[in-house]
């Protein structure tokens, strides 16, 4: 076996705080990865979410989330249609006996379309996304509200990111900014915040967070 990775963060939120470590260890093709996370606000660790996962890039993952237990299980596979690369996924959560089927058609280097079924509830969300010179933009229909949701997003000056957020059927707009540190590449930072348009004027939620990434 081969360390892989391992990344450390803290999350801060409005009147909140988190830690989150992962380990990630090579063994030949499939990856072994444990996260674990806990309030930063915390005198001593309990490591209230603990999770394991196996995951072979490109074709399975199975989570096993500790205190909660409950097993995650997903399968990618990639397909041509209509001399276009297609990509189906399929996710099924034990606890909430859920399935999601997610597929990704590329259309071509800037045009991707993807829609996404959940078995369940029968809801189905369709998204288009255009992507050209650091721009993204991303409309996406929801079926199920019968509501539009807006995304755009802006890349700039070597890894800063702008994006903004819109979801009709709440009437909440998010922003988000996240950058890397000019002194180290392997930290990084987001700050975001969420603003529920429908309540009228007040403080928006604000969150930031910090990652520090170890590639071996």
């Amino acid at each position: 076996m081969m360390l892989k990775s391992a990344s450390l963060g803290r999350n801060y939120s409005t009147g909140n705080g988190e830690f989150i470590g992962t380990l990630a260890v090579s063994a030949g093709e499939v990856d072994l990865r444990a996260s674990v996370s806990d309030d930063a606000s915390a005198c001593w660790p309990t490591f209230g979410i603990l999770s394991f996962a196996v995951e072979k890039p490109g074709s399975f993952s199975i989570d096993y989330d500790v205190p909660k237990k409950d097993v995650r299980f997903q399968f990618t596979k990639n397909l041509n249609m209509l001399e276009r690369p297609l990509n189906l996924t399929y996710t099924h959560v034990m606890s909430e006996n859920r399935t999601l089927l997610n597929g990704t058609l590329e259309l071509d280097s800037a045009n991707k379309l993807s829609a996404n079924y959940e078995f369940y509830s029968g809801n189905c969300k369709l998204k288009y996304s255009y992507a050209h010179g650091g721009t993204t933009l991303e409309p996406c229909y929801d079926f199920g509200n019968k509501s539009l949701d807006l995304a755009a997003s802006q890349r700039f000056l070597d890894g800063n990111l702008i994006g903004a957020t819109y979801k009709t059927s709440s009437k909440t707009l998010g922003l988000e900014w996240s950058s890397n540190s000019k002194h180290n590449k392997n930290l990084r930072f987001k700050v975001s915040a969420l603003l529920e348009l429908a309540k009228g004027l007040h403080m928006p939620i604000l969150n930031a967070e910090s990652f520090w990434d170890f590639s071996l």
